[in-house]
């Protein structure tokens, strides 16, 4: 046995975990196949983070970063390529290695979900994105849409608007937005113009985004929409395919399925974070991440008062 806890994932959730897995005692390596931070580090603003009244994500993500690596082994750039149960033990292959634990922690968190239009795949980073704050930069002095109607996108078309983007819309193919009330205020008194009940079927350019082809949802009424770029921000998909290989339920949406100390179906085998849908905020996979690796002594022959 190598370790006794692995965690896939790096991101808060992963971190957290991290953090308390070792403070009690536990062996604990930590994978993330690309730097670390998960969809965190790509928030502008986070306001609702106790302890910190407005910082971005990537800050928040580095101190926590920095907080973890006092504690466990992190590997960055290391991803886990399949998770097998054999003997009591847990043999994790990965891109450099094999490893054999006793408990895995899932953390591997969501990616952005694609619209799925004509032009979608080709245009991507010719003027189609999944993060105004990574790509917002090039669009200043141009017209822009941003595709979706909670949170997440009516943030990216402030911040669009914010850095100096000419024009933003935000398209949404309901009759109302789910963002908060707050958001809705800051993008009208910003002059984002907002478009309802308008679906986006394809997306036009040869060599880069020139125009979205919309289609109202009521009237059936089509158009072409001159724009320079488009943001889409319709939600999150679960990096989920470690957990289906070794047998882990899934709810109907794709998400790891979890009592209230974390656990899968599998003996030793936990998840954390994103991954098991809910709220999806930092706060609440920073309290699964220690809930998890806490219950995790259950099968490491730890104790723990809790």
């Amino acid at each position: 046995m190598d370790y006794e806890l692995a965690i896939i994932g790096a991101g808060p959730a992963g971190y957290s975990a991290g953090i308390y897995a070792v403070r009690a005692g536990i062996n604990t390596i930590i994978f993330d196949k690309k730097g670390g931070g998960g969809l965190v580090v790509l928030s502008p603003n986070i306001e609702n983070y106790p302890g910190f009244e407005s910082i971005s994500g990537a800050d928040l993500s580095e101190k926590m970063r920095q907080h973890a690596s006092k504690y466990a082994q992190i590997q960055f750039m290391e991803n886990v390529k399949k998770i097998k149960k054999k003997n009591g033990l847990f043999e994790i292959q990965t891109s450099e290695k094999n490893y054999s634990v006793k408990a895995v922690l899932l953390c591997m968190g969501t990616e952005y979900r694609k619209l799925n239009v004509p032009g979608e795949k080709k245009l991507q980073g010719k003027g189609v994105s999944y993060c105004a704050t990574c790509d917002g930069f090039f669009f200043k002095g141009k017209n822009v849409a941003v595709i979706g109607g909670g949170n997440s996108a009516v943030i990216e078309a402030i911040y669009l608007k914010q850095i100096g983007c000419k024009e933003v819309s935000i398209i949404h193919r309901r009759d109302l937005l789910r963002a908060e009330k707050a958001y809705q205020d800051n993008a009208h008194n910003k002059g984002i113009n907002i478009m309802f009940n308008t679906h986006v079927s394809q997306i036009n350019g040869i060599d880069r985004v020139e125009s979205l082809a919309i289609n109202n949802t009521k009237n059936g009424e089509s158009s072409l929409m001159k724009v320079d770029g488009v943001f889409i921000s319709i939600g999150e998909e679960p990096q989920n395919s470690i957990a289906k290989d070794l047998g882990v339920k899934l709810d109907e949406t794709g998400y790891i399925l979890v009592d209230k100390q974390q656990r899968t179906n599998i003996q030793g085998v936990y998840a954390a974070g994103d991954i098991t849908g809910g709220l999806r905020q930092v706060i609440t996979a920073c309290a699964e991440g220690a809930i998890a690796a806490l219950a995790s002594t259950e099968v490491l022959g730890k104790q723990y008062p809790y």
